[in-house]
């Protein structure tokens, strides 16, 4: 017989019921390997999209640098006209120009694009594309007319003029597109952050209001 205040079918307390919280664990497993899959695609987009502008910074150092004048002593073999010239210096400044404006661009992009939303990894992600960027504009800025001015070279008569390849004198430059790529991401991260604890602290503060009931209408 059924006693008052009992059900036959009543749900009964132990073990069973501790079972309920698995497809929870189980989504939230998926929802960390989401987001480690999105952090994983930033990483390697950021790092491509800085590796691209660096091919677009290596054509246009090689279209817009001077180049030395050198004269053919004999076949295979050529001396600079000037040797005070400063197109090598010259060459190097644009570099250092080019690769730091690529910096910036990748800073500011990345930063507003993917740190804001990944983080770290994301940061990583453009460090890494800053030095993958400058090894690939100083390959292919040195590349451009590398092999036609080999086969002039080595056809060419004495005394016939030709303009010598880039080549980066001071590899030091290419350190400048991760440098400004930290410096402006940090920048925009520590003014975000002050801008956000100043909004939070004159939220907290409030309106400046009368300490006591009392204290109102008195004179100051």
């Amino acid at each position: 017989m059924t006693q008052p205040a009992q059900y036959p079918d009543a749900p009964r307390g132990g073990p069973a019921a501790s079972a309920a919280p698995g497809p929870v664990r189980a989504t939230g497993s998926r929802g960390v390997l989401a987001r480690l899959r999105a952090t994983v695609l930033a990483l390697i987009a950021t790092v491509a999209a800085s590796a691209l502008l660096g091919l677009l910074a290596g054509f246009i150092w090689s279209a817009v640098a001077p180049r030395a004048l050198l004269i053919v002593q004999s076949r295979g073999v050529a001396y600079v006209v000037n040797s005070e010239t400063s197109a090598f210096i010259a060459a190097d400044g644009w570099f250092c120009l080019l690769t730091a404006a690529g910096g910036v661009i990748c800073g500011v992009a990345g930063y507003f694009i993917a740190v804001r939303r990944y983080g770290a990894m994301a940061l990583v992600g453009l460090l890494a594309g800053g030095v993958a960027a400058s090894l690939l504009a100083m390959w292919i800025g040195q590349r451009q007319g590398l092999a036609s001015f080999r086969a002039t070279l080595a056809a060419s008569p004495a005394g016939t003029r030709l303009h010598e390849p880039l080549a980066l004198g001071g590899h030091g430059a290419l350190a400048f597109w991760p440098l400004f790529v930290a410096l402006v991401a940090g920048t925009i991260e520590l003014a975000s952050q002050m801008m956000d604890r100043s909004s939070a602290d004159g939220a907290i503060a409030g309106p400046a209001g009368p300490a006591y009931p009392g204290d109102i209408g008195k004179p100051g």
